[in-house]
């Protein structure tokens, strides 16, 4: 029999059909996710999905109704087993900060370790490491209020690796900050994840930041995991027309059998698709080439253009129909508001999905 010269990794994180349930309410319902060592793992969905509670599952801030969780091979919770935090070995980064306001900057990072009980020699040695890894090392005096956001979550991220753990969980740790010092966040975040070899679970809301920071994103969808993929499969290959509107990858539309081929809201499309009476078709920017209006699939009018990096995103509204349907491509040409245009559509990159994949409730 062939036998493999590679050990099967352990996973640094690992769920067994987790679940959580309170009275009737069902929050969690079957979790089952494996995180190798040094990957970073997104929790992405909307409010009330779970992703969360999922998070305070893993730390031991909420004991699961069945299931379990293990961290690095050990089960932490079970039926008969329940580790507390403190025996989890984790460091965790929350949304809030929780700086305590009447501690120092070094203070509040030495916090854990002296509830480690670690010599105070050694304290301060780890303290001055770890305000210096998030570029704080001048500021350890300082009170936390004399600090802006991004600084104060520099230091709450600084006093989660003190201890050096080897896993640290962030619960929406950059949603407080306005969007342009989240995007520097989310970089700096990145590159200290990767220098410290970490091993981290991300709970995020903005599929910028977990398309930017994680190995793996699970999209999570009332208690339970839609899809669970590297960010470019995500994109590539969403699994449902849920993912895809969640992910707003494109434009998802209802398409009923007409003929040798599809209608939506009174449009004809000439396309070929799945056996079925009904589909639902996501189509996305890439799935669209402006032409001239007399060799087009479609055609419509552009009601909204934004640039976004080295192209401009453009809204056009179809003609004809007895509903109105948008759709969104790229052009490196810029358009305006009220422009008569043709479009194509590229078969190939299209991706049809079953009726009745019903969406997810967006934030």
């Amino acid at each position: 029999m062939f036998q493999s010269n590679h050990p099967v990794q352990t996973p640094a994180v690992a769920t067994r059909d987790l679940r959580l349930t309170y009275g009737d309410t069902q929050i969690l319902r079957g979790i089952d996710l494996a995180l190798n060592p040094g990957e970073t793992l997104a929790l992405l969905g909307p409010s009330g999905c779970g992703k969360t509670t999922l998070l305070r599952l893993v730390a031991g801030l909420l004991a699961p109704t069945a299931g379990e969780v293990h961290i690095d091979g050990q089960v932490m919770a079970s039926d008969s087993v329940f580790l507390p935090p403190e025996r989890r070995g984790l460091g965790m980064v929350f949304q809030d900060y929780a700086l305590w306001p009447h501690m120092s900057v070094a203070e509040n990072v030495a916090f854990p370790l002296e509830m480690r009980k670690i010599p105070r020699a050694d304290r301060t040695a780890r303290v001055t490491e770890a305000l210096e890894r998030v570029g704080l090392g001048a500021m350890a005096d300082r009170s936390p209020a004399a600090l802006s956001g991004g600084q104060q979550q520099r230091v709450a991220i600084a006093r989660a690796i003190v201890a050096e753990p080897h896993i640290v969980l962030f619960d929406e740790p950059l949603s407080n900050l306005d969007r342009e010092l989240r995007e520097v966040m989310v970089a700096e975040l990145g590159a200290l994840i990767r220098g410290l070899g970490l091993t981290a679970i991300y709970v995020t809301h903005d599929q910028s930041e977990a398309l930017t920071l994680a190995d793996q994103v699970a999209v999570m969808e009332a208690g339970m995991i839609a899809q669970l993929a590297p960010p470019d499969q995500l994109i590539e290959s969403p699994a449902s027309a849920k993912v895809a509107e969640f992910l707003r990858l494109g434009t998802v539309i209802d398409m009923q059998r007409s003929g040798v081929g599809w209608a939506s809201g009174g449009r004809r499309f000439a396309l070929a698709g799945p056996d079925s009476a009904a589909a639902r078709l996501l189509i996305t920017a890439r799935a669209l080439r402006v032409v001239g209006l007399d060799a087009a699939d479609l055609t419509g009018t552009v009601t909204g253009v934004q640039y976004r990096d080295t192209a401009y995103a453009v809204a056009v509204a179809l003609d004809g129909g007895t509903a109105p349907q948008t759709v969104s491509l790229s052009s490196n040409i810029r358009m305006r508001p009220g422009d008569r245009i043709g479009l194509e559509i590229i078969s190939d990159r299209l991706r049809w999905f079953p009726a009745g994949d019903s969406s997810l409730t967006l934030v």
